[in-house]
C-alpha cells in the first residue's frame, strides 16, 4: 500500500520536473537566441554610425553625386529603424523580414557609392576614407559571423521547439517559432559589398 502511495506521489513529480525541465531548456535556447541577435545589433550600429563618416568624406568630392549619396543615408535610416523593431525582439518573422529588406536596399545603395566613387582618383587616395573603408569591410565580416551564429542559435531553439514532447509545452507556454536571419535574394548575400580603395 505504501508503495502505491509513492508511485502515485512520485509520478505526478516527476512529471511536473519533466515538464519545468523543458520549460526552462526552451527559455535557456530562447535567450541564446536573443543573445546571439545583440552581437549582430552592435555590429549594425558600428556599420550604421562609419556610414554618415564615409558620405561627409565623400561629399567634398562627389559633388555631383547628391542623389546616390543621401540615397545612401536614406537606406542607413531604414535599416537603423527596421533593426530597432528587431532588437525589441529577435524572433518576430516580421520584423527581420522588413529588416532583411533594408539591409538589401543599404547593401545596393552602398554597392552604387562604391562604384561612382571609382571615378573620383583623389577621393580614392584620402587617408580618412581609406580608413572608414577598413573598418566598414571589418565590420561587414562581424556582421556574417554575428549573422551565422544567430541563425545556428534559432536553428537549435527551433529544432528543440519543434521535437516530441517539447512541441505540447512550446504551444502551452507561448514559445513561438523563431525566424532566421536572412536576406530576401540568396544570390545578394553571396556578393560581398566593395569598400575598398587600393
Amino acid at each position: 500500500m505504501t508503495f502505491l502511495i509513492i508511485v502515485l506521489i512520485a509520478v505526478p513529480v516527476l512529471l511536473i520536473i519533466w515538464q519545468i525541465s523543458i520549460y526552462n531548456g526552451l527559455v535557456t535556447l530562447r535567450n541564446r537566441y536573443k543573445n546571439a541577435f545583440s552581437q549582430i545589433d552592435v555590429q549594425l550600429k558600428r556599420r550604421y554610425d562609419l556610414i554618415p563618416n564615409l558620405v561627409e568624406t565623400a561629399k567634398g568630392y562627389m559633388k555631383h553625386e547628391r542623389e546616390t549619396l543621401e540615397a545612401v543615408i536614406q537606406a542607413r535610416n531604414q535599416a537603423q529603424q527596421a533593426e530597432k523593431k528587431v532588437a525589441a525582439d529577435p524572433g518576430n518573422p516580421e520584423s527581420l523580414k522588413q529588416l532583411s529588406g533594408a539591409e538589401n536596399m543599404l547593401s545596393g545603395a552602398m554597392s552604387r557609392f562604391f562604384a561612382m566613387s571609382e571615378s573620383y582618383p583623389d577621393l580614392k587616395a584620402n587617408q580618412n576614407m581609406q580608413q572608414i573603408s577598413e573598418e566598414l569591410t571589418s565590420t561587414e565580416n562581424k556582421i556574417s559571423f554575428a549573422r551565422q551564429a544567430f541563425n545556428d542559435s534559432v536553428m537549435y531553439y527551433n529544432t528543440q521547439r519543434e521535437k516530441f514532447p517539447n512541441i505540447i509545452f512550446a504551444g502551452l507556454y507561448g514559445f513561438q517559432e523563431a525566424a532566421l536571419f536572412e536576406l530576401d535574394d540568396p544570390g545578394e548575400e553571396r556578393k560581398n559589398v566593395k569598400v575598398s580603395f587600393t
